[in-house]
């Protein structure tokens, strides 16, 4: 993950500001920087969002196509997660790159594992048959620090903005089936994102616990607490980073923490989405390909 070096002197200023409630940028402990959402910014997708956290900037564009469903769940479609680290840094091109890439997917897999995040039966076209299959791809085009959550952010904004074109199943006598691709671009069925958790990572620095640290701040904490948070703040994963260790004290307050922030997170998201979205086409482009 990309770096910075840091004197002594500055680390000391950073790690007693946060003891202090008080960080380099002006924050709460608890505080989110000013995040920038838009969605439906790639017009060959099904659905598209980007994100930007601070000077973290992170585009994800979902693309539906027909698949064949898994045995171990033949009435389900699923998602498949591909992320390519193309950030400018020095530290993530090459091996570096990918296999943080690899963690990043690893780690959403993971947090969409929860039955209730996505209604994977939805998905289903034909039982055994046809189903579904949403590409999501992850592009991370900066890195400022604290890139899960963004991209669990951007992850849910284009989820929400994703159309699936609705598809009939047709028999004939001879028991042949067809699947009938309605020509409507309107005639979509839209995901429920209500469940969808997002990630609230808390970094620890000194004897406190922020959130969205900026990578300043990442490299004066040893360990994080990576939480995904449903709407109504249910915990679903939790994940250890770094090399430091945490005791169970910490874990527990970490957890609180994230529940309550992970809340507000998504009201604001939420929010953000339906105003967007009540704007309809005559919303102004701001952001990618604007």
């Amino acid at each position: 993950m990309a770096s910075v070096v840091l004197s002594e002197a500055e680390k000391f200023y950073i790690v007693h500001g946060v003891q202090e409630d008080l960080r380099v940028d002006g924050r709460g402990c608890e505080d989110y920087r000013c995040a920038e959402v838009e969605t439906d910014v790639v017009s060959n997708t099904s659905g598209s969002a980007r994100v930007k956290l601070g000077e973290t900037d992170i585009l994800v564009g979902i693309k539906a196509e027909m698949g064949t469903p898994k045995l171990e769940k033949p009435d389900e479609g699923y998602l498949e997660f591909f992320v390519d680290c193309s950030s400018n840094s020095p530290e993530l091109e090459g091996r570096g790159g990918e296999e943080l890439g690899t963690d990043i997917a690893n780690t959403l897999y993971r947090v969409f594992s929860c039955e209730n995040s996505v209604d994977l039966k939805s998905l289903c076209i034909n039982p055994k048959e046809h189903c579904w299959v949403l590409y999501v791809d992850v592009l991370l085009l900066e890195c400022g620090g604290n890139i899960f959550d963004a991209i669990s952010i951007a992850v849910k904004a284009a989820l929400f903005n994703t159309r699936i074109p609705k598809v009939r199943v047709l028999e004939d006598e001879e028991g042949t089936k067809e699947i009938e691709l309605s020509d409507d671009p309107y005639d979509c069925i839209r995901l429920n994102v209500d469940e969808v958790p997002c990630i609230v990572t808390l970094s620890k620095i000194g004897y406190r616990h922020v959130v969205d640290a900026t990578l300043q701040e990442e490299a004066c904490s040893l360990a994080s607490l990576l939480i995904s948070v449903t709407s109504k703040g249910a915990i679903t994963s939790m994940k250890k980073v770094g090399k430091g260790s945490l005791d169970p004290e910490s874990i527990f307050e970490m957890m609180e923490t994230g529940q309550r922030v992970g809340k507000s997170l998504h009201i604001a998201l939420q929010k953000i989405l339906d105003e967007e979205e009540n704007l309809g086409t005559s919303r102004p482009k701001i952001g990618f390909l604007g």
